[in-house]
């Protein structure tokens, strides 16, 4: 889980830290585009499990045999430990070539100049088979300072086996608004007698749901300068919504949906089959499918086939230190990662659906069939241009959204008074990260 401790941990550390960075640093001594003649060294961090550890090693040793005289020295940690030692790092200006990063930071190290415009570095790193879309996800002010590694779209996925057990049909994506999918829910707990719900609660996982509503009453969370611009009336919308999920029994009790969401993903409701519905990432099916063990499928969200405020989210960027001594040579490596298909077939889907979609067709007769589904999901939803990188200082968001929805459903605050605090809490959080 991504505590609340350790993204406070990140910000404070990496406020107090690099405050001695320049706005913007040059591109390292051994400066430009152009590939040194000798021998060259990288160090080359991320974060994740055993089996990602394994296929980066051989994704390196792939690159290394097919540049000699490149010598890349992995370092990687799992998520709690990884950002200290990446703030830490970067404030000693001893920060790894190339950065797994991800989209909640990516603003907080770019504006301290931490990163580099991977513009400059075109002659080694080719991004011309990415869509705008996709590419627009790293972009902040014009300057690319991460270019997305895999990609996914926030979805509802249906448990077709708990639908089919209890007689109820599999609503229509193309048609169904936000009250359908309560009505829905609703006919599921009644039909299962208190054995199962019909929908997980959304607002308690991340912020993907939030932006989706915002997007599709016509707004944003934030707006181009980084301040929270979602009006209260959609966000008192929100929370009202989740707390008659709950009232009207769709959604579990209060208590309950606390506890799955304070769980891993695998300890969810959907993956313990505690709902009929839920709301995730495409790329979290085949994980979600092998936890339940169900059949399970991914459905547009209500109202999107009319809204059409999708978006592609990066699984993670790849980014280069604005302090790397071959700003090449990481360029190359980053190349290699995002448009090799040699690379390609090491990583799979790891990382999520390889944003390039040209190496998405090289992997594709590889696929399994859930992560042949997360793709064709990709593939046939109509997405718009993407919402502004989450702002420095707002990396709090997804706590902070957890914390006034569980205010809500508790009635501990009204849906009303929960949003104009929300706004004002992590307006207050941007604000001082100027």
């Amino acid at each position: 889980m991504r505590s609340s401790y350790v993204r406070r941990l990140v910000w404070a550390v990496l406020l107090t830290l690099t405050a001695s960075l320049p706005v913007a640093c040059s591109a390292g001594s051994g400066g430009g585009d152009e590939l040194s003649a000798g021998p060259v060294t990288l160090r080359f961090t991320w974060w994740g499990a055993d089996d990602r550890h394994k296929r980066t090693q051989r994704v390196i040793e792939e690159f290394q045999r097919k540049h000699p005289n490149i010598t890349v020295r992995g370092e990687f940690k799992d998520w709690n430990g990884y950002w200290d030692s990446l703030a830490t790092t970067v404030a000693a200006n001893d920060a790894p070539d190339v950065i797994q990063m991800d989209e909640l930071y990516l603003a907080s190290y770019a504006q301290r100049g931490a990163l580099l415009d991977l513009n400059t570095v075109k002659k080694q790193l080719n991004t011309g088979d990415f869509d705008g879309k996709a590419l627009a996800t790293g972009a902040i002010d014009g300057k690319q300072y991460g270019l997305p590694v895999g990609l996914g779209s926030y979805a509802m996925v249906a448990n077709t086996d708990l639908l089919a057990k209890f007689g109820i049909p599999l609503p229509d994506d193309n048609t169904w608004s936000w009250d359908d999918l309560r009505k829905v829910g609703e006919q599921v707990s009644k039909a299962a007698g208190g054995s199962v719900w019909g929908v997980q609660s959304p607002g308690f996982s991340d912020a993907g749901g939030l932006q989706i509503r915002a997007r599709q009453a016509g707004g944003s969370l934030f707006d181009d300068q980084g301040k929270v611009a979602i009006p209260s009336e959609v966000l008192t919308g929100y929370f009202t919504y989740l707390r008659d999920l709950a009232r009207g029994g769709a959604a579990p009790p209060p208590s309950v949906t606390i506890e799955k969401a304070n769980g891993t993903l695998n300890q969810s409701a959907v993956a313990t089959n505690a709902t009929a519905f839920g709301f995730c990432w495409n790329t979290q099916l085949t994980a979600l499918t092998a936890a339940s063990g169900q059949k399970l499928k991914l459905l547009k969200l209500p109202g999107e086939a009319q809204a059409h405020a999708a978006y592609y989210k990066p699984s993670m960027f790849w980014s280069v230190s604005a302090r790397s001594q071959h700003p090449a040579e990481a360029a190359l490596l980053v190349d290699f990662l995002a448009n090799d298909p040699d690379a390609a077939k090491i990583l799979a889907t790891d990382r999520g659906v390889p944003a390039n979609p040209k190496i998405r067709t090289v992997i594709d007769s590889t696929l399994k069939a859930t992560d042949k589904a997360a793709a064709d999901y990709l593939n046939q939803l109509t997405v718009s241009d993407p919402p502004r990188v989450t702002p420095n200082g707002a990396s709090t968001v997804e706590t902070i959204i957890k914390r006034h929805a569980e205010d809500v459903l508790f009635d501990r605050a009204a849906p009303d008074q929960a949003a104009k605090a929300l706004i004002t809490e992590l307006q207050a959080d941007v604000d001082a990260a100027r």
